[in-house]
């Protein structure tokens, strides 16, 4: 079985943060990053009877939707998942060929296709659904954060970022030095608590979620008072008031 790197001291925790208040279910990060990938760092991600009944194929991102609180208070909730690059993954520790490894330097979870046997154990480990069988290649693949892109030094400073950061139109993702308590990723996940993923696991996701924000259920307004009989000016419409009135 795999072993985790031992923990670098102050070291980088690269991740995501998904804000669920702004996330409006467009589906866009999943689409830019199989984009992406597919000519990626994992290339390429197979789509199979793209255009017919029973599609299937491999997506590092997939976003949920489900319907929460009942009424007036009811809302639609839109559940981005992928890898969430966990500091105790069990999917790693579970490998018997040492595919899925950890990333000291990073804290990036990732898979050598080389030394994959498409055995799925770490598929059965992992309790957030992230990893995906390539059924072509006949092995397991998985969300890299756009590893060929956040260091890629032949791209602008500004766009190093994941794929799915980049296309957000509500800006609803955001990446990150998690480990760095001053990053703007760990602010955020202060000012608006953030969370875990099922914690009680234990496996400690470097990614965050961010609640949605509470909506104050608007009011019924005011019904206005009939006028007093007194208070009707015009003589006419005060006997025809009367009149209605018996």
């Amino acid at each position: 079985m795999t072993s985790l790197p031992e923990p670098v001291p102050n070291g980088k925790k690269l991740g995501l943060v998904i804000d669920l208040d702004t996330c409006v279910g467009c589906q866009a990060c999943a689409t830019n990053c199989k984009e992406w990938n597919t000519s990626g760092h994992l290339a390429p991600l197979p789509d199979f009877k793209p255009y017919s009944a029973g599609t299937e194929g491999v997506w590092f991102n997939r976003v949920h939707s489900y319907e929460a609180g009942e009424g007036e208070a009811g809302r639609t909730v839109h559940f981005p998942r992928s890898c969430l690059h966990c500091e105790q993954p069990a999917c790693v520790t579970v490998c018997p060929t040492g595919a899925s490894y950890k990333r000291a330097e990073d804290g990036i979870v990732l898979v050598n296709t080389e030394t994959c046997i498409g055995c799925g154990l770490c598929a059965w480990a992992c309790p957030y659904g992230a990893r995906e069988m390539d059924e072509d290649a006949g092995v397991m693949k998985k969300c890299t954060l756009c590893i060929d892109r956040i260091y890629n030094e032949t791209i602008p400073e500004a766009q190093r970022q994941p794929a799915c950061v980049l296309t957000c139109p509500t800006r609803a993702r955001h990446f990150g030095d998690l480990g760095d308590p001053d990053s703007a990723v760990s602010k955020l996940v202060r000012e608006r608590g953030g969370y875990d993923l099922m914690p009680e696991l234990g496996y400690k996701p470097v990614n965050k979620y961010l609640p949605p924000r509470k909506r104050a259920v608007a009011e019924a307004p005011p019904r206005e008072a009939e006028p007093r009989k007194e208070e009707i000016a015009n003589p006419l419409l005060r006997w025809m008031d009367k009149v209605l009135s018996r």
